[in-house]
């Protein structure tokens, strides 16, 4: 495929791309753009801009705007199975709802009677419950939240019942958990590994546990590895291909761990989503700005 902007390292990865489509740049002027995602009944991208204090929206045809101001330093972003949005928030180190009036409930902010370190990214399972990373990115400098200790003894991966309020440490292993998603079945999680960000010696790795219906995790190996930057945000497709955020670009692997490619990016790219009407336009958030392209899959 002759296209700069793609790396083919494996025929499988031509299927799923757009020989005609680009790369197109749909907004600059971010200081750190994160968290992408999709409102398909409204036909719209909400994304966050961490050290801006602000979450934005971008329309088609109308470009992007203000949808929250300040934003309590969110960085990832989904939604539940009634449509509201969940959101990971910094600055309150914590995870909160927005209701349909607009109005914001916290949903999570301690474990164990100590304040979480600083809610990353998260996902909703289709029985409801809310799966997050609490690394430490938030309370380590100002310019993402505020500076601060960690009271956690780990950084966890949680699990939050939101019918009872009931809060799990499922996996207290990770250097810094970050990005984090289900395979189409729910059997399997994917968690990346950012603890390079602060610390060489660490692997840029995504890991994968294996999901029981009780909801307890097991496994954990090793599932891909980066060759350029780190993992952050990642999004899967409906055949189980796994495209991650990763410092030249968003990579893409097939169910059986192997790289099947690379999408270049001209910023490191922070997080991505699959959107629009058929769900196979990928929106992703690059330290500066939100770009999107077409490809032949479908996110979940």
């Amino acid at each position: 495929m002759r296209n700069s902007i793609y790396q083919i390292d494996d025929p499988r990865f031509s299927r799923l791309l757009i020989a005609s489509a680009g790369l197109e740049e749909l907004h600059c002027g971010c200081r750190w753009a994160e968290g992408p995602v999709w409102f398909a009944d409204h036909n719209l991208l909400v994304f966050s801009d961490i050290p801006e204090q602000r979450m934005l929206r971008w329309v088609p045809g109308q470009g992007v705007s203000v949808f929250r101001e300040p934003s309590g330093f969110v960085n990832g972003n989904t939604r539940d199975r009634e449509g509201r949005l969940i959101s990971c928030e910094h600055g309150g180190r914590r995870v909160v709802r927005t209701e349909p009036d607009g109005s914001i409930t916290t949903l999570a902010d301690r474990f164990e009677g100590r304040r979480l370190n600083s809610p990353n990214d998260v996902v909703v399972k289709s029985d409801g419950t809310i799966w997050f990373t609490d690394p430490t990115y938030g309370i380590i400098s100002d310019y993402e939240g505020y500076t601060a200790e960690p009271e956690q003894p780990h950084r966890n991966v949680f699990r939050l019942d939101p019918a009872t309020g009931e809060l799990a440490a499922v996996v207290s292993d990770f250097g810094q958990p970050n990005g984090l998603a289900f395979s189409p079945d729910e059997t399997r999680l994917y968690v990346a590994d950012s603890a390079m960000s602060h610390d060489p010696s660490a692997e840029p790795v995504i890991r994968v546990f294996d999901v029981a219906e009780s909801g307890r995790l097991s496994g954990g190996a090793v599932f891909c590895r980066l060759d350029a930057g780190l993992p952050d945000g990642f999004r899967l497709d409906t055949a189980g291909n796994l495209w991650t955020s990763a410092g030249d670009g968003v990579h893409c692997f097939a169910p059986d761990g192997t790289r099947l490619g690379k999408i270049l990016v001209p910023q490191t790219v922070a997080n991505l989503a699959f959107g629009g009407p058929r769900r196979n336009r990928l929106f992703i958030t690059a330290t500066r700005s939100l770009y999107s392209i077409y490809v032949n899959a479908c996110g979940i």
